[in-house]
Order: structure tokens, then C-alpha cells, then sequence
């Protein structure tokens, strides 16, 4: 199977191969600029030396005797000697050799082109002579009048400047090779960030598991938020922003910028932990209409192909699952658990009082059970229609009758009071159940650890506009500081779960405390209502819900 090259191995030899070709390019411009600056320094040079030459009046006055060699030979040779070149040829005006550093080629005509100078121009030029390719300089020699009396040519062979152009060849080199080292590095470098930010994985695989993961993101049916270390949600699902009521993932490709945590409308405590980025399994957090479960851990690269890379967190993942109606119907088993425990507790003292009637009758004492039996019959039915009369809804009731079971239990008065028909509110019993049970089960638990006496007041009215609900406990009441707390999420007088000041710590499971007033307060939220904590005795919570009436049917 042909293993994928990674974007960094594809980028290294990429950018490695435009480094070299650059440097090929570079190194052979640097050298082609040298060669041709050579030339020209040198035909420059020429041309200085010729025209010093030919405005000597020596030369002058040697063109017009019988022999200028005499004369010029000697001159010649020691100035080519003095200023390194290879020839000085001093020439009459047709060709004819006058000076040459071989004796021999004196008298003969000079090689090369001498017209321009002929007409008095000076030039230079690259030419081939008896010395070999040279470069040269031929410049006229001009009596008083303007008349060519002679031409003086001085040059160089091509040898001795490619000797000079070599000795530039370790700078050129070492430019080259310098540019080719620092590209190496950079690419190494880059290369190596390549490869860690894209775990080693090609342009291919990343695309396909992009759209592999995007497809997940869209069909997983539960919430998933990724969070980076900045605290920025980069990614989530469609299930995620109905959860959170936070704006839809734009779709793929948009340029849109990630969402800040701090500005999203989130509870306290769930902002907290997704900018923490701490691990949580399974932390209940309350929205105004939602309870949402909540795990949470670090996106970590877990197989990253570089030896020695010690993993670090990309950022954070989150999931979030939606436990409304499971929470609801935790409230409705609760409710059918008080219930049973009411019957229980009914039961454990119906058994006490059948055992007495019996041991009355099996001692003869036959009005004395006769009498007993009766005034229990009474009192348990007194008990019944006090609650069936007091709330007309039959599942309230049964919920009050189950409460009442349960405080007579725990050595607590619990005082019924209602008004008004609950029926013809149009509120939910679920919803009634959850505020009430919870609110009377709080009240419960405060009024248990006060002093005695120990007494829970509940009162419950109805009106075309509104349903009251008023819970109050004979405990130690709510602290003023402590008000605002006491309807978060974790808060809870019981032991074990509260910090020094009676609120759990932010992000800890909750582990089933303090969940019952959140939920009041969220159901309270959820159907438009208020929730006020008060102090008599003890505490008084105070609901005030507006009624949603049904809307009238015309009947034809």
C-alpha cells in the first residue's frame, strides 16, 4: 500500500528543491555579473594605460624618426613589465609592428582591428592576436594638427582575467552555499511545525476526515462543543446551539470569527467549566429551561508521529446531554416515592393499631377496642377530607396527603391551607408537582434540624389570573447573603457537598444535592413566573405562576 507523504514532507522537498534552484540561479547571476564587470574593469583599464601612452611626447617624437623602435622597444617593454600587462604594441598608422614582447614579430603587421583609431576615435575590444585571446585597447597617437602620426594597442590576454575572475569563486560559493544553508534551515523548521500542527497527515487524509468529523457533528444527537485554550468555541453541533441558545454553527467555509465564551449567555456554572478546561464526568448543570449533563475532556493528539513530542492539550471537548424530561420524570418518581413511603408509614402504623385492637379484644376489653377503632376511623378520615377538600386536583392532593404521611413521621406539623381551583389553571401537574414537592421536601428538611416546635405551613391559591404557591418551615431561615445562592445549582443545608460558606464549590458534582430549588427556579422561569425567598419563622418561599388558561371552544 503507498503510504500519503504529509503536507511537511511535501512542503520540505518542495521548498528544498526551490532553495537549490535558487541558489543555482543566484550563484550563476553572481558569476556571470563578475565576469562581465571583469571584462569591463579591464578594457577600462586598457583604455587608461593606452591613452597615457599615446600623449607621451615620447612616443610622439619616436613616430617621427627613422627608427621608433629603437626608441620604443625598450620604453614598451618596461612599462608592460611595471604595469602587468601582457603587450604594449606601438604601431604606424599601417599596421607595421614598431614594438611587441617577441622581437621577432617586429616589422610585421598588427592583428587585429585599428580603423575607429585610424580616424582618431579611441575603443576596445576582445580580439584574438599572436598572444592569444586578449582584451585590448587601441588609442591614435596626434601630432598638433590633429594628424594620426601613430596607434599605440595595450592589452591583456583573456587568461590571466579568467585567473583573477577564479579568485572570486570562494565568495561566489560561499553565497551559494550560505543561501542554500540558511533555505535548508528554514525549511527544516518549517517543516517540522507542519508536521506538528498537522499530526504528520497529508492534504488527502485531512480533508477526508474533515468531512468525515463534520458529518458526525451533524448526526451525533447529542451536544458537542469544542472549546481552544483561549476560551473561543471554534466548533459545535446544531444540537449543541439548541442546548446552549447560542446562534447555529455557520456553514463550512465561512470566514466567520469563533464565539467567545464570555459573550454567550450561558449559566454561571457551565461558562466556568468549559473556560476552565478541567475533566468533568456527568456534572448536572441548570439552564433556565433546560438540566443538562455535562462531560468534559482535554483534546489531546494521541498518536503524534514525532519521537520525543511530548502531547499537549489543542484544546477541549465537551459533550452535553439533554436530561429535562428525565429529570422530569425523576420528579414524578420522587413524587410516586413519597407516596409510597406515605402508604408505608401508613401501613407500619395501621399494623400498630390493628395489633392493639386485637390485644384489647383477646382481653375482653371489647368496648375499649370498639371505641379506639372508631376514633381512628375518624381521624384518618377527618385527615382525607381535609386534603381532598382543601385542593381539588386529585394528584396534589395525593402528593399532600404523602407529605403530610411523611412529617407526621418526622415529628412535624404540616398545615394545609388552599383556595381556588387548581383544575381550571392550565398548568401543568408536573410542573405543580415538581415546585411543590420540592419546595415542601426543602421545607421539610429545615424544619427536621430546627427546634421544636417543628411546623410546616403550605398554602396554595388560585385565581383567573395567577396560582400562589407559599411553602413555610419553622428552620433557620435563609441569610440574606446566602439568597441569591440558594436557588444555584449545588446549594444545599444538608451535610457533605457545601463549602464554608454553604454553596458548593464551582464545577463539582453535585451528586443529587441542591438540584430541587435549581429546579423550582427553573420550572418558575420556564412558565413565566417569580420566585421570592422571604423570612417569618423561618423561610418563606413565595411562587407566583400566571395562569395559562385553555382557549374557549365555540360550540355551533
Amino acid at each position: 500500500m503507498r503510504r500519503e507523504w504529509s503536507i511537511a514532507r511535501r512542503l520540505f522537498f518542495a521548498h528544498a528543491l526551490f532553495i537549490v534552484v535558487l541558489t543555482v540561479f543566484v550563484g550563476t547571476a553572481f558569476f556571470v555579473d563578475a565576469r562581465d564587470r571583469g571584462y569591463v574593469e579591464t578594457s577600462n583599464r586598457m583604455l587608461a594605460v593606452a591613452t597615457a601612452i599615446a600623449d607621451s611626447p615620447l612616443v610622439l617624437a619616436a613616430s617621427e624618426s627613422a627608427d621608433p623602435s629603437s626608441t620604443l622597444q625598450p620604453y614598451a617593454l618596461e612599462l608592460t613589465r611595471d604595469a602587468g600587462l601582457d603587450f604594449i604594441t606601438i604601431m604606424a598608422p599601417d599596421r607595421t609592428r614598431w614594438t611587441h614582447p617577441t622581437q621577432a614579430e617586429i616589422g610585421k603587421n598588427y592583428i587585429g582591428a585599428i580603423e575607429p583609431a585610424r580616424s582618431g576615435t579611441a575603443f576596445t575590444e576582445t580580439s584574438t592576436g599572436t598572444l592569444g585571446p586578449s582584451v585590448r585597447a587601441v588609442v591614435p597617437v596626434t601630432d598638433a594638427g590633429g594628424v594620426v602620426r601613430a596607434l599605440v594597442a595595450v592589452g591583456t590576454t583573456t587568461s590571466n582575467i579568467t585567473i583573477a575572475l577564479n579568485a572570486r569563486l570562494p565568495s561566489v560559493l560561499g553565497l551559494a552555499l550560505g543561501l542554500l544553508a540558511s533555505g535548508a534551515v528554514v525549511t527544516w523548521l518549517l517543516g517540522r511545525y507542519l508536521r506538528r500542527v498537522t499530526l504528520g497527515w497529508g492534504p488527502e487524509h485531512l480533508a477526508q476526515l474533515f468531512v468525515y468529523y463534520d458529518s458526525v457533528l451533524h448526526s451525533v444527537r447529542e451536544g458537542l462543543v469544542l472549546v481552544d485554550p483561549h476560551g473561543d468555541l471554534v466548533l459545535y453541533n446544531d444540537q449543541a446551539a439548541t442546548l446552549l441558545g447560542i446562534p447555529a454553527r455557520p456553514a463550512t467555509g465561512s470566514d466567520e470569527r469563533p464565539l467567545t465564551l464570555t459573550a454567550l449567555s450561558l449559566p454561571p456554572s457551565l461558562g466556568e467549566l468549559l473556560r476552565s478546561g478541567r475533566t468533568a464526568q456527568d456534572e448536572i448543570h441548570v439552564t433556565d429551561s433546560r438540566v443538562l449533563v455535562v462531560s468534559q475532556e482535554p483534546a489531546v493528539a494521541s498518536s503524534i508521529p514525532m519521537r520525543g513530542a511530548k502531547p499537549t492539550p489543542m484544546g477541549f471537548v465537551a459533550t452535553i446531554r439533554d436530561h429535562t424530561d428525565l429529570q422530569n420524570l425523576g420528579s414524578e418518581l420522587q413524587s410516586m416515592k413519597t407516596l409510597s413511603d406515605a402508604l408505608r408509614a401508613q401501613t407500619h402504623e395501621h399494623s400498630n393499631r390493628l395489633h392493639t385492637i386485637v390485644s384489647l379484644m383477646e382481653l375482653g376489653r371489647t368496648e375499649q377496642a370498639l371505641e379506639f377503632a372508631t376514633k381512628d376511623l375518624e381521624l384518618s378520615q377527618r385527615l382525607a377530607d381535609e386534603m381532598v377538600g382543601s385542593v381539588d386536583e386529585p394528584v396534589i392532593s395525593a402528593l399532600i396527603m404523602g407529605k403530610s404521611a411523611q412529617a407526621n413521621e418526622l415529628g412535624i406539623t404540616l398545615i394545609v391551607t388552599a383556595s381556588g381551583t387548581l383544575a381550571e389553571s392550565g398548568l401543568s401537574i408536573q410542573d405543580l408537582v415538581t415546585v411543590l414537592g420540592n419546595l415542601v421536601d426543602n421545607a421539610l428538611d429545615a424544619a427536621a434540624a430546627g427546634a421544636d416546635p417543628r411546623r410546616v405551613s403550605v398554602s396554595v391559591s388560585s385565581t383567573e389570573r395567577a396560582v400562589t404557591i407559599e411553602v413555610a418551615d419553622s428552620g433557620a431561615g435563609v441569610a440574606p447573603e446566602a439568597i441569591d445562592d440558594v436557588l444555584r445549582l449545588g446549594f444545599s443545608t444538608k451535610g457533605g457537598g457545601v463549602t464554608d460558606t454553604g454553596v458548593t464549590a464551582p464545577g463539582r458534582s453535585v451528586g443529587g444535592r441542591g438540584l430541587g430549588l435549581a429546579l423550582v427556579r427553573q420550572a418558575v422561569t420556564r412558565l413565566g413566573g417569580t420566585l421570592t425567598i422571604g423570612r417569618r419563622e423561618g423561610a418563606v418561599f413565595t411562587v407566583v405562576i400566571p395562569a395559562a388558561h385553555q382557549p374557549e371552544v365555540d360550540h355551533v
